[in-house]
């Protein structure tokens, strides 16, 4: 496929190169250039951070001017050699890949000047493609070109959050058509209810990975239809859906049409859902099977990863919508060879009523062969959640995994952090083993990591102050205020930072319950600490908009306003600053709704601490010594809010400020090097990757590919075994079952009928819940010991166990077998002995 930039003037030859630099997201991570782009423009640079934007708007004259500049001319072939480099280096992973991944995914957050984003999530997926990158994984993107993204949060006089929506003008962003033969925009087609949807393909360029956008303002579309791709999490069920469709099934068609044939499909949340629809649907094709035997042959190539901690988060989708636009007897259902009623039952539980809502995230788990969630607590909340798709197992038996979430550390380091761990551990640290990172950092010296405290934290306070000034200028305040917001703050001061989306469940509000104990922490002239607040309440969100509101108020208001900043319009480039700067990084959300929580990852590189309640990756990362843990699990909003006081007045002041005679904080440096050295590099997005390559890509890509060998044999096969378990299950039944001490240990025998499932499809288990809390279920196979007499299928099983439980903890069950499928995924079924 031919990839030409879309670039709206000719540069001179000798600065040709600077637009392959400024399409290469790299830069958004890798800073070799930015001196190139700031001499192009410097004020450019410093309002957009977006090379494309300034390659365009410079001036004629500048652009001849550099390009008979020796000096940056040399410069730009310094940045070009360093570029070939890193191309050139190979950084394989453990578990190499032999076909590309391809990752759905409906917010990429990569930097500022590509604007696809609304949160964590977004954030996540650019990190996971920075990573990919880095590491040589062979990932390729596929989201929405969305025309507006996000809103832009500004604050009025009031307090006030006000939103706007800029234009995503496709020609300011760093991003290329993606051109097919002929020279033609590449488009590609799906159906819509009664008309075509024709959706143009761009393509950003993310170091080594390539992230493609599908784009519905075209010319030739209806109206309402070029809006799909118009606004990030459009408004209503009914654009929502057909967002996802465009996603799934138009993502999934987009890369066959770009010759693309994926190993694993990862499906990062159920918006992409759809996806397992097309991919069977390709298969079906290719291979001459039914939508069951494609679904069978290519769900062990889907992995699902699910970020909801609540299931009123989940999408849901009336059943007269669905059919409007997946119509029965429709072209798309025809060719799957689908009914409605069994494409609404993918997407249902169990025996639900015809009324009940399709939801996009069953979908995405009946069509996936890993599930996953994103934090180790998130993994118990998921399994709690989705138990109705598995009724008769066990909670902890649900086949939910989990990946806990990391940052890719190289796009939230300050430069005073790059210098120190560059001095320590080197410049590849981060692209390829993490081991040994520990031990360098613990031979730091405490004077250093004061010093690269010290700076970072001026540097930041630089930058809020800049910040500050500007947004009370641009509201209309009297020349005193602006003066003094841009000399607000104390760069030695112990700085907490709390930055977030604002909702309810976050509860952003923790530490203004009691303003007034708030306002006498802030104000203790002998050990002062400040608070710079961040975050966005969703549009529709009153009780969010509220929070926004009273914390303005409460930073603006004279007696606080020396001590605390409310910033605007929080996004990457703002979170980058904070987190670069900040001592302590306060996350207080309402438990078990915390997924994961990236952000707190964020400050570990930057010799940041963590005051967080214990939910998502913070129950995992807590321990005595490397940051703060608040509350108690069963505590409420009063009790966390005094428990959050009390750390920050008795624990995290002292250790701030207790001095020794050469003027530094031991015992708060010993948290910093324990924090930076144990968690940076367990919580980077390097671990995480290498995870998901060796635990679950690798095996899906394998899984898949032997399904789909020799016409998908094996997928038939497999489609063929579960039909045939499906209908015979429920004529299973057990008889007389007994149990004898012998010794010290007891012997369990049972009689199972099996009707007409073969005895090598299924194993007979003796089964016991966990003993205690921690432990793991007992699951015992019991053996065949012979044939019942006078029977068509029966048989005696045993067992025999060596335990101190009483004999009635001790269930026996039957449970689907075979060493080709995915279990109890594939095919959740267990008959249990009364």
């Amino acid at each position: 496929m031919n990839q030409r930039p879309y670039l709206s003037r000719e540069l001179p030859k000798a600065l040709a190169p600077l637009a392959t630099l400024a399409l290469d997201l790299r830069w958004t991570w890798s800073h070799g250039a930015d001196h190139l782009w700031r001499l192009l423009d410097a004020r450019a640079w410093e309002l957009t951070r977006n090379p494309w934007v300034i390659l365009q708007e410079a001036s004629s004259e500048r652009l001849a001017e550099l390009a008979r500049d020796a000096r940056f001319l040399a410069d730009l072939e310094a940045v070009l050699s360093e570029r070939e480099r890193f191309y050139a280096s190979a950084h394989a992973t453990r578990a190499p890949l032999r076909a590309p991944v391809a990752y759905f995914s409906f917010e990429f957050g990569l930097g500022d000047a590509i604007p696809l984003y609304a949160g964590g999530l977004g954030v996540l997926a650019g990190d996971h493609l920075k990573t990919a990158s880095d590491l040589g994984v062979p990932i390729v993107g596929v989201g929405l070109l969305y025309q507006e993204g996000y809103f832009r949060q500004m604050i009025d006089s009031t307090g006030r959050q006000e939103e706007v929506y800029p234009f995503n003008d496709p020609t300011e962003l760093p991003i290329a058509p993606v051109r097919g033969a002929g020279d033609q925009w590449l488009t590609i087609e799906i159906d819509l209810p009664g008309r075509p949807l024709r959706l143009r393909a761009w393509r950003a360029t993310v170091g080594r990975v390539m992230l493609y956008l599908l784009d519905a303002n075209v010319v030739g579309n209806d109206p309402v239809d070029r809006s799909i791709t118009s606004k990030l999490y459009g408004d209503g069920p009914e654009m929502r859906i057909r967002q996802e469709i465009v996603l799934g099934i138009g993502g999934y068609r987009l890369l066959d049409a770009l010759g693309v044939a994926p190993g694993a499909c990862h499906l990062n949340e159920g918006h992409a859902a759809f996806a397992v629809l097309e991919r069977a649907r390709l298969a079906m094709r290719a291979h001459g099977l039914s939508f069951a035997e494609a679904l069978a042959a290519t769900r062990a190539g889907n992995v699902f990863t699910t970020h909801t901690p609540v299931a009123a988060g989940f999408d849901t989708f009336a059943p007269a919508l669905v059919a409007r636009y997946l119509p029965d007897g429709g072209p798309y259902l025809s060719e799957l060879g689908l009914s409605l009623e069994e494409l609404l039952a993918l997407g249902r539980a169990p025996g639900a009523s015809d009324d009940e809502p399709f939801r996009p995230t069953t979908l995405a788990l009946r069509g996936a062969g890993h599930v996953n969630a994103v934090s180790a607590a998130h993994a118990e909340t998921s399994r709690e959640i989705l138990r109705p798709l598995f009724p008769r197992l066990p909670k902890h038996e649900l086949p939910i995994s989990h990946v806990t979430n990391g940052v890719h550390v190289p796009s939230w380091d300050s430069e005073f952090a790059d210098t120190l761990w560059t001095e320590a551990c080197g410049r590849d640290r981060w692209r390829g083993d993490v081991e040994g990172h520990e031990s360098a950092i613990d031979a730091v010296s405490d004077g250093a990591l004061w010093t690269f405290r010290g700076r970072a934290r001026a540097a930041m306070v630089g930058k809020i102050r800049a910040r500050a000034a500007r947004q009370h200028a641009r509201r209309g305040d009297v020349a005193a205020v602006v003066e003094e917001a841009a000399r607000t703050l104390d760069p030695d001061a112990l700085t907490l930072g709390f930055a977030r989306r604002f909702a309810a469940y976050k509860r952003p509000n923790l530490l203004l319950s009691d303003a007034e104990r708030l306002r006498r922490l802030l104000g203790d002239r002998r050990r002062p600490v400040q608070l710079v607040i961040a975050g966005k309440a969703h549009p529709d969100d009153r009780d969010g908009k509220a929070l926004v509101e009273a914390w303005a108020r409460f930073a603006d208001a004279p007696e606080s306003r020396a001590r605390c900043v409310f910033l605007e319009d929080y996004d990457l480039a703002l979170a980058q600053e904070l987190v670069q700067g900040v001592d302590v990084w306060i996350n207080t959300p309402r438990r078990p709704w915390e997924a994961c929580g990236t952000s707190g990852m964020k400050v570990l590189v930057n010799g940041g601490l963590n005051l967080s309640v214990l939910d998502g990756w913070w129950a995992e990362a807590y321990e005595p010594g490397v940051g703060w843990a608040v509350g108690s699990a069963g505590g409420g909003d009063a009790e966390d809010a005094a428990a959050l006081f009390e750390l920050l007045e008795r624990e995290v002041v002292p250790a701030f400020y207790d001095r020794d005679a050469e003027g530094l904080p031991r015992r708060w440096l010993a948290f910093v090097r324990a924090s930076l050295a144990r968690l940076t590099p367990r919580f980077s997005a390097n671990r995480m990757m290498r995870e998901y390559v060796a635990r679950l890509y690798a095996p899906a890509e394998r899984a898949v590919n032997a399904r789909l060998a020799d016409g998908a044999r094996a997928g038939r096969a497999l489609e063929q075994w579960r039909r045939r378990l499906s209908s015979a299950w429920p004529g299973i039944h057990f008889g007389g079952a007994a149990h004898e001490a012998i010794g010290a240990e007891r012997r369990f025998t049972v009689e199972v009928f099996l009707n007409d499932v073969a005895r090598e499809d299924i194993c007979v288990e003796l089964f016991a819940d966990p003993a205690t809390a921690g432990d793991t279920a007992e699951r015992i196979t019991m053996e065949a010991v012979r044939s019942l007499p006078g029977t068509a299928n029966g048989h005696l099983f045993a067992a025999t166990v060596a335990t101190s439980r009483p004999a009635s903890d001790y269930t026996p069950r039957v449970v689907p077998a075979s060493p080709s499928a995915i279990l109890p995924l594939e095919l959740p079924l267990v008959a249990w002995r009364s």
